[in-house]
């Protein structure tokens, strides 16, 4: 029985749940996934990783658990030829390039962090999109409160605990919530040298507030909430330009800081861009039923991809919960496609809600229409992202951790440097035996391996 070639590119939410869902076609395809991380990252949490609340582990998943009836190879997507049916990939590890050739294709290679063209913010600003950000400014933020601690000019100690975040969306939201309880909880609790007065967190927001996806009402709550929790919001501006202990804002304010973090914008990769199709602000435009027209076999979802709500118009958000419920139309789409069926299905999603937490037990939501605050809200968002983690082995350590927080205080260890051995290639051509091995070895550590 002939096999049909199944390339999935991305192993985000929108690759992963794809193949999870295309579990079921078991020898009636051959299904491969490729991503440049080998693991699945559960990104909502990031926020609370950079702050100490949970685990790398708990919310990173190996994508070869997923892999039970695929095949998973670890590699950068280089090009992609829609009229060959063609994926070049590229090996980190060497640089080898490897030619795959697909049936069907599913592109999920999701996003990266828009910096607009400014290498300065790109070059001194943090951001909060890997499982490396998130460890990075963990690392950071107890460095600066180490050298704070012992740090007696207050101008100076006042500038190492200075946050800006920019970007007042979800993750930047969320993303000051937690920071801002990390530090003064450890300053309370650890840090006895440091004044609090000296503890300032600024997020900057380029519209009139913050949370734009939200309502109003809720947003101006969530707005009220950071500022009664010590974090200033500075609107109607953007940064415009940073260095290492500075940011400029565009109503001509510089900040002293030593953290930037930068969460205001998303840009799409050059491998999608450059594609010979067409687009909407960088995305793939898909059909009704996420496929590109001109190229039924090509399935597009996530944030790479541009997808129209017929009701409103409008184009839909790159969210997880979104991502989600586009990989069951895709799967499902993909099916009547290998076994011969005409009929495909359109994609039709309303939003159940949006939420965020905006600090220490506190958060906003809109679920059905109805809005929640507080610790309610809080509880809302613990649950409903514990149920979406893929494995019960995680939802079962994350549930630890988080049981684990409420009782004692956050870790404050500082991982410095870590050691990485450079490999960039092997070449065994010249290496035919044994004895040709020994033979290039230094004297006396030849005589110790012949013995």
């Amino acid at each position: 029985m002939q096999l049909h070639k199944i390339l999935i590119l991305g192993g985000g939410f929108a690759g992963i749940s794809v193949l999870r869902n295309m579990s079921k076609l078991r020898h009636d395809a051959q299904i491969t996934i490729i991503s440049e991380d080998n693991f699945f990252l559960f990104t909502p949490m990031l926020p609370e990783m950079a702050s100490g609340t949970i685990h790398p582990s708990d919310i990173s998943i190996p994508i070869r658990k997923f892999c039970k009836n695929a095949e998973f190879i670890q590699a950068k997507i280089s090009s992609i030829d829609l009229k060959n049916k063609l994926v070049a990939i590229t090996r980190t590890f060497d640089g080898k390039v490897k030619i795959l050739d697909y049936d069907y294709l599913v592109i999920a290679m999701g996003s990266t962090t828009n910096f607009f063209g400014n290498k300065r913010i790109e070059k001194n600003a943090f951001t909060m999109k890997t499982i490396q950000d998130a460890i990075a400014i963990k690392n950071h933020l107890i460095h600066m409160l180490e050298i704070a601690d012992g740090e007696d000019d207050q101008k100076i100690q006042e500038k190492l605990l200075t946050v800006v975040v920019v970007g007042a969306g979800f993750a930047g939201v969320e993303t000051i919530g937690e920071i801002n309880d990390f530090i003064r909880d450890s300053v309370r609790h650890y840090y006895r040298n440091i004044n609090p007065a000296n503890i300032h967190m600024v997020l900057v927001s380029g519209s009139a507030g913050i949370l734009p996806e939200l309502d109003k009402n809720l947003s101006k709550k969530a707005l009220d909430s950071l500022q009664k929790a010590g974090i200033r919001i500075v609107t109607k501006t953007k940064a415009v330009d940073a260095g290492e202990d500075y940011v400029f804002l565009g109503n001509g304010e510089t900040i002293q800081c030593a953290t930037l973090i930068w969460t205001a914008g998303l840009t799409i990769d050059s491998v999608i861009t450059s594609l010979d199709c067409d687009h909407k602000a960088g995305k793939i435009l898909v059909d009704e039923f996420l496929r590109i027209p001109k190229y039924p076999e090509v399935f597009v979802l996530g944030d790479c991809a541009a997808i129209q709500d017929n009701k409103t118009g409008e184009f839909y958000p790159p969210t997880a919960q979104h991502a989600l419920r586009e990989s069951r139309t895709v799967a499902r789409n993909l099916m009547h496609q290998i076994f011969g069926k005409d009929s495909q299905e359109r994609f039709n999603f309303e939003s159940k809600g949006m939420m965020a937490i905006i600090g220490k037990r506190n958060g906003i939501a809109t679920i059905s229409g109805y809005n929640v605050t507080g610790t309610m809200a809080w509880l809302v968002w613990k649950t409903y992202y514990l149920m979406m983690l893929p494995t019960f082995e995680k939802k079962f350590k994350l549930a630890l951790d988080w049981t684990c927080n409420l009782f004692f205080k956050k870790d404050i260890t500082l991982i410095r440097k870590i050691k990485k051995k450079s490999l960039n290639r092997f070449d065994m051509d010249d290496i035919s035996s044994l004895d040709q091995f020994l033979f290039n070895l230094e004297p006396e550590v030849k005589s110790v391996k012949t013995l």
